[in-house]
């Protein structure tokens, strides 16, 4: 699975998925290979719910509904990048780039292809909603911030309860346009979930959305549960972990892969979502995300923690357990953060685009070099940091390299004499 990515202004875009082959499995051995149904409490929860009546929207390259796994599971779509279908369900990009939005739909709400056969999902009878945008050599017209804003609300608009977001931005910040389509979203009691990103992909920090206030972030971790090293960032706004290793999905046209990447992570929290949605549905968001932080199990000692976040993903204690109520999203408020840190901006930096607008990616925040030069004037003219700094480790240093100086001279004054009188 090669990385996908596409530059707009300053900013890039990636799907989620890690930098490993995809490999080839047959459909008779693919339901064997879902060890997460047993090992992370999917099965268990099916007895109480798989996940009926929520729609989840899938924003990603596209998902092709005519395969038989999802065979009824998409029931709506739009396209958003003006170079794909009015429906959502065509693939978008190269290879293996077009297949990531099936393969992340699959692991969400798949329904298999019959007894024991094909990829059955987190939530085997939620609906899938596919937004497709294109990213990369598919790009068009519209630039990737832009796609990312108008399929939020293109998926809040039509019923979505949760978000599927298997991408990253690989930066820490994101465009105004963003924070007024998620800030419509959590108006509208929408869970968004988003994936943390990729070691093996370059993705070192968490990035946006994944750092966006109020967004369940997911990290990955291996069959044994241990944090994926390769396959999964770290940062302080990961909330649940899941697996993201030897994962399986359905390709479009039909025949299935193992992948890897926290891509695959982040639709199984998003089909523990629904699940909690569908047997609570009197449940608003914030209670929704509290479940599956609350219930998750513990892991790495701290907690929460940058790499697991709260744990490792329980879906069926998710569903049953009885868990408090909560009065705020414990991800974060996203207006907090806006009137915090975006006071500072100009006023033609924070007002909603005007209709037709091209909306401009937030620039990069450049890293901070290790040390600061000092200003030449500061060494003439110093201030008391700089004296302490800089001049009085000069003196000392200086005071030692003369004394040892003046005692080497001595020494050497003294062998000159004792040899001449001898």
């Amino acid at each position: 699975m090669r990385r996908l990515a596409a530059t707009v202004a300053a900013a890039t875009i990636a799907v989620a998925t890690a930098v490993v082959p995809a490999t080839a499995a047959r459909a008779d051995q693919v339901r064997d290979l879902e060890y997460w149904l047993n090992d992370y409490g999917f099965s268990q929860a099916w007895s109480t719910t798989r996940g009926a009546g929520v729609k989840v929207a899938v924003i990603d390259t596209g998902v092709d509904g005519s395969v038989p796994d999802l065979a009824g599971a998409v029931v709506g779509g739009t396209d958003v990048s003006e170079v794909g279908a009015t429906n959502g369900q065509k693939p978008l990009g190269d290879g293996d780039n077009a297949n990531h939005g099936t393969w992340v739909a699959s692991l969400l709400a798949g329904r298999g292809t019959g007894a024991g056969n094909g990829v059955l999902g987190a939530a085997p009878e939620a609906s899938i909603l596919s937004v497709s945008v294109a990213l990369g050599k598919a790009m068009g017209p519209v630039g990737s911030d832009a796609q990312i804003a108008q399929a939020v609300r293109w998926a809040v608009d039509n019923g979505a309860s949760v978000i599927n977001m298997s991408l990253t931005r690989n930066t820490l910040d994101w465009p105004v346009s963003w924070d007024q389509a998620f800030q419509y979203a959590f108006a509208h009691d929408v869970v968004i979930v988003a994936a943390a990103g990729n070691r093996g992909s370059g993705t070192s920090e968490v990035g946006a959305p994944a750092t966006i206030p109020g967004v369940l972030t997911v990290a990955g971790v291996d069959r044994a549960g241990k944090a994926s090293f390769d396959a999964s960032a770290q940062g302080i706004t990961i909330g649940v972990s899941a697996p993201s290793e030897q994962l399986v999905g359905a390709n479009p046209g039909g025949g299935y892969v193992q992948w890897a990447g926290t891509s695959g992570a982040t639709p199984l929290v998003a089909g523990a979502v629904a699940l909690v949605r569908a047997a609570h549905p009197e449940l608003k968001a914030a209670d929704v995300i509290e479940r599956l932080i609350r219930t998750a199990k513990p892991a790495g000692g701290t907690v929460p923690s940058p790499i697991y976040g709260y744990g490792l993903l329980d879906a069926a204690a998710a569903v049953t357990t009885d868990v408090p109520h909560v009065t705020a999203n414990p991800m974060g408020d996203l207006g907090d953060w806006i009137r915090i840190h975006r006071r500072a901006e100009s006023p033609s930096a924070t007002s909603p685009p005007s209709p037709g607008q091209n909306v401009q990616a937030a620039p990069v925040p450049k890293k901070l070099s290790p040390e600061r030069a000092l200003p030449w004037r500061d060494i003439l003219w110093p201030q008391w940091s700089v004296l302490t700094a800089f001049w009085l480790p000069f003196a000392l240093i200086a005071g030692f390299l003369a004394l040892v100086a003046l005692g080497g001279v001595g020494a050497w004054l003294h062998f000159r004499r004792t040899r001449s009188r001898g």
